[in-house]
């Protein structure tokens, strides 16, 4: 693995109890003017579209790690950059790691996780070998169980999101599950949705480099992966996906159990149990390092002063990095 460099950007929604609101731009101006130098680069916000503007026009923020040699250095990056966030929300907003929310039905207002994978010799290659088990690693974290309030298969993100999508004949492509990425020369795999639990990002990351360095280099079959994608995000662990598994078993020795069982398991039992709210306080205390159990709520809205403070010290500061990344990004 030597020479290889593994990234993480993660979204996630900050919430008010159950819905974000533009002072997550006051939550990013606090994160940013903290580590200026850093966050300048390593964060940002993404706003609902269209339609979907009815339901709300603030979606996720995103935080990102430095380039990292292997998966525990990854990790621990990721951990130091939560807690930086959670830091600036304070107890004003719950730190909510889902793909989308349980009562939204928006398929511009969802968050996503992206790894990116550095340093390949042969980054063509790269992408063949991942792209054969992608839908596969993305039940590691597939996390958007719920569609209006009601259980809806395993990733509503995954199957609707106008951001991913099934594989083209273009690796550049730039809204697709899996991309040779322009602008920072990496291996991006977009289709994963954010999660709390680190020791599955440890996993993806340890999964995807053995894949790239060792998985078999076979063409890809772009209606195979379009249909192990669609049986990932609407039923989960199918005996087809079971059968990629014990492929990648034979080379990348992991637990069955984290592919049957994916994060959005988890969320519906706690959405039945506490209800949505309580749910995402369940989401928020984990993704602070605390048990997945509800914890505090919200006192209530800021000031508009606070979204005034957010479009001054956040959202027009970075305008000039934000069209330059888009530029180069197409």
């Amino acid at each position: 693995m030597q020479g290889l460099l593994l990234g993480l950007e993660e979204e996630v929604f900050l919430t008010e109890p159950s819905r974000p609101s533009l002072r997550s731009l006051y939550f990013l101006t606090r994160l940013l003017w903290r580590e200026p130098r850093f966050y300048y680069a390593h964060s940002d916000s993404n706003f609902s579209r269209g339609a979907d503007l009815r339901q709300g026009m603030m979606s996720g923020v995103e935080i990102s790690t430095l380039p990292c040699s292997s998966p525990d250095a990854l990790v621990a990056d990721l951990a130091g950059r939560r807690e930086a966030l959670a830091s600036a929300c304070g107890r004003a907003a719950l730190v909510v790691p889902l793909g989308h929310l349980a009562e939204g039905d928006t398929p511009t207002n969802t968050c996503g996780l992206h790894l990116h994978l550095g340093g390949l010799a042969e980054p063509l290659r790269a992408y063949r070998r991942l792209a054969r088990y992608l839908p596969l690693l993305a039940l590691l974290t597939a996390n958007a169980p719920f569609r209006g309030g009601r259980q809806w298969g395993v990733s509503y993100r995954m199957a609707c999101s106008y951001a991913i999508g099934p594989l083209r004949p273009d690796p550049y492509y730039r809204f697709q599950d899996l991309i040779l990425a322009r602008r920072l020369g990496t291996l991006e795999a977009r289709v994963f949705d954010p999660t709390w639990d680190l020791d599955r990002l440890r996993v993806l990351a340890d999964c995807a480099l053995r894949v790239v360095l060792h998985g078999p280099d076979i063409e890809i079959d772009l209606e195979d992966y379009a249909r192990l994608r669609h049986q990932a995000a609407t039923a989960g662990y199918t005996p087809e996906l079971a059968a990629r598994y014990r492929e990648l078993s034979a080379f990348c020795p992991v637990d069955e159990r984290l592919f049957a069982v994916p994060p959005a398991v988890v969320m519906v039992d706690l959405v039945r149990e506490y209800g949505i709210v309580g749910a995402y306080s369940a989401l928020d205390s984990a993704y602070r390092g605390g048990p997945l159990r509800p914890g505090h709520l919200p006192s209530g809205r800021g000031h508009p002063h606070q979204v005034l403070s957010g479009l001054v010290g956040y959202y027009l500061p970075r305008l000039p990095y934000k069209a330059q990344k888009a530029w180069r990004e197409w």
